[in-house]
């Protein structure tokens, strides 16, 4: 049915102004005043904001770790990003040594096919380089439209991969066209500092953080920039966490360089102290890297505010308290890592960065949707409000105070990270591809509508090289 939506302020990442939208087919075909369609629904956005639907470039979901699985899989994780204003997101596939890429690919669409309620696309773990994966990896993306590889520089024995192989990943990604991310810790320091906190029994999750300090994370961040360099490649730093990362990667942007950055809603309003809560509750801030000392903020502010930061993921990777971050309760080393955020991304981001004066109304509508769609090769199709772009919309209400709490967030754990924090700001219906799937604060979407994204690359590809032997070497002469 065509849609009208009228009387609100259109806010993209470049303007902000007043006018109608025309919705037909799932696709914005009109903006303009007074527009008028024959049997078309009328939604008054009165006091509104008409914001394209929010992107979350980092999801965990139905994903095994640390001997369980997280509580939100694609069915309850899609549904509480709706209702938090977010109408695509983009989850994580994990890979095993010596099984097919495909294989992996294959296993996250049965974990989504029939359950999502919004739009979702996935990235690739790499977890090794070998003359298979680099034949598969061109298959992966001309096939899934997968455009956008991961390599962990952290947990050591799980997922962390050498330098060789995140050097051979950007050698791959310069070539395809692909964007690089990385999870940037120095794992193997990492290790050894856990070890040493167990042996001196150390066992509170308060140490989780005090073993992943973050000169590691900076170390790491400046590494994978070098690598980046030396490769003439494309990075992205995920979920950044401290001022160490942040500087190593303003430092690569002056030199050119094209290294771009992420942080989370949890690292721009929680802070270490969280950790040291009694009775073990300092567990439920345990994800990685950890959280850091509240300082580090405003950099991250600045960050974002300057453009040296790009995004906002929200790494939702949840557990519950009871049942699964429990299992570390005499060794923080074995507390699930990953937390509850999908939900209080968006309102999280306009609350503390609009409301308090941080950024601007476009600047969020940039950081929370558009660049993400640039990056990961999604524009103009999705992160704007424009004519031919789908109409993924949010209906904001900037005045309404809420406080954030477990007993009326969606996601399927027992407890929220921002438990009682008053906010400014919430979704009142959200679109997807021009269907209500959050109507008047209500559900109405069906599992199993949302559909899979095939992704363009980051750019356009060089000439494939004739050889594996030049793949290896990257043709450097």
């Amino acid at each position: 049915m065509k849609k009208i939506i009228r009387n609100g302020t259109i806010v993209t990442a470049a303007d902000t102004y007043v006018a109608d939208l025309l919705i037909e087919h799932g696709i914005i075909t009109s903006i303009g005043l007074h527009l008028e369609v024959e049997d078309a629904e009328i939604i008054d956005a009165s006091g509104c904001y008409v914001f394209p639907g929010g992107i979350d470039p980092h999801t965990h979901l139905d994903m095994p770790f640390g001997g369980t699985v997280t509580a939100d899989d694609f069915e309850s994780g899609t549904k509480a990003a709706a209702f938090g204003g977010t109408t695509t997101v983009i989850d994580f596939c994990l890979t095993t040594k010596g099984n097919t890429l495909q294989s992996a690919v294959d296993t996250w669409h049965k974990k989504s096919r029939d359950k999502a309620v919004i739009d979702y696309s996935f990235h690739l773990m790499v977890s090794e380089i070998n003359d298979i994966v680099l034949d598969e990896l061109p298959q992966i993306i001309e096939k899934e439209g997968i455009t956008s590889f991961k390599v962990f520089m952290a947990y050591k024995n799980t997922f962390q991969a050498d330098d060789g192989t995140l050097f051979r990943t950007l050698q791959t990604a310069k070539r395809e066209g692909a964007l690089v991310m990385v999870h940037a810790e120095n794992g193997d320091v990492i290790e050894y500092l856990v070890e040493q906190a167990l042996a001196a029994g150390q066992t509170e999750p308060i140490y989780h953080a005090l073993t992943r300090p973050p000169e590691l994370e900076g170390e790491a961040t400046g590494r994978a920039a070098y690598l980046t360099g030396l490769t003439d490649s494309q990075l992205y730093v995920v979920h950044v966490t401290c001022a160490e990362a942040v500087y190593k990667i303003e430092e690569a942007r002056r030199k050119g360089l094209r290294v771009y950055g992420e942080t989370c809603p949890q690292y721009l309003l929680l802070d270490q102290s969280d950790l040291e809560k009694p009775n073990f509750e300092g567990a439920k801030y345990v994800w990685s890297p950890p959280l850091r000392e509240k300082w580090n903020q405003e950099v991250l502010w600045d960050a974002l505010w300057n453009g040296s930061l790009q995004t906002i993921g929200s790494d939702q990777c949840s557990f519950n308290f009871k049942g699964q971050k429990d299992l570390g309760l005499h060794d923080f080393s074995k507390i699930p890592n990953g937390g509850p955020m999908i939900e209080d991304r968006f309102s999280v981001l306009y609350s503390e960065g609009v409301a308090k004066g941080r950024i601007s109304l476009n600047k969020f509508v940039d950081i929370i949707a558009t660049a993400s769609s640039r990056l990961f090769g999604l524009f103009p199709q999705k992160g704007t409000l424009a004519i031919g772009s789908d109409a993924d919309i949010v209906i904001f209400d900037p005045t309404v105070k809420r406080t954030i709490s477990a007993q009326t967030h969606h996601m399927n754990v027992d407890y929220n990270a921002f438990e009682g924090i008053e906010i400014t700001g919430e979704p009142v219906s959200v679109l997807s591809r021009g269907e209500f799937v959050i109507r008047d604060k209500q559900f109405v979407g069906t599992p199993g509508t949302g559909q899979y994204l095939h992704r363009n690359r980051f750019e356009v590809p060089t000439t494939p090289l004739s050889s594996t032997a030049e793949k290896v070497s990257g043709g450097i002469r």
